[in-house]
């Protein structure tokens, strides 16, 4: 470890926390666990790799969680995401304001923030490659699993909404509702499979 003169830290792991400087109550757990920040604090780190590419140069309170295997791995400077699942936002470089629970949730995006994505694979195809308020909210397995860089979508009930790309402020609430649709936008389907045979293939 490089620590000078942080304080409260809790590192535990080959190479966790390996670069850290001045930083304060952080909690590394894992090889290579927070390995490259040096001047970040107040993250948890808990598995392999988790949140191994944070660095800040400034002193930063981020405020990221990362728990299981690569979870946030590819984090460098996004703060005040929660992600617990194996590979869950590994892909996220600057986004925040993130909450992904489940194997692979919002396992591709790298500057969308604000979404949340629990369940196994839910928004596992969002990407946004520029700062973006996504705001989209994805409940259960496979939700919104094919969203790409749709927004302020609220999904809710296995596989509803997975079948999305860009497509924006829809709500779908009940397993399997608006199952079909691709691109179509504002539609309101509640109850199990609502709208599940609807589908725009153009902006609609």
């Amino acid at each position: 470890s490089s620590l000078t003169v942080g304080l409260n830290n809790v590192i535990i792991g080959g190479l966790a926390g390996d670069s850290l400087t001045d930083a304060d109550r952080n909690v590394a757990v894992g090889t290579s666990a927070l390995s490259a920040d040096t001047l970040g604090s107040r993250s948890t780190a808990v598995g392999y790799g988790t949140l191994a590419a944070q660095n800040m140069t400034t002193a930063t309170l981020t405020y990221n969680t990362a728990v299981g295997y690569g979870a946030g791995i590819s984090v460098t400077t996004g703060t005040k995401n929660t992600l617990i699942g194996g590979f869950s936002g590994d892909a996220l470089q600057t986004g925040g304001l993130n909450t992904a629970l489940g194997y692979n949730a919002l396992g591709v995006d790298t500057e969308g923030t604000r979404s949340v994505a629990i369940g196994s694979d839910t928004l596992a195809a969002q990407n946004f490659t520029t700062t973006t308020s996504a705001n989209n909210t994805a409940v259960g397995h496979f939700v919104g699993n094919d969203i790409t860089t749709g927004v302020s979508n609220t999904l809710m009930g296995a596989t509803a909404g997975d079948a999305l790309t860009d497509a924006d402020y829809n709500v779908a609430l009940g397993a399997t509702s608006l199952t079909s649709d691709t691109l179509g936008s504002r539609s309101v389907a509640v109850g199990y499979a609502a709208l599940t045979m609807q589908n725009f293939t153009t902006a609609t």
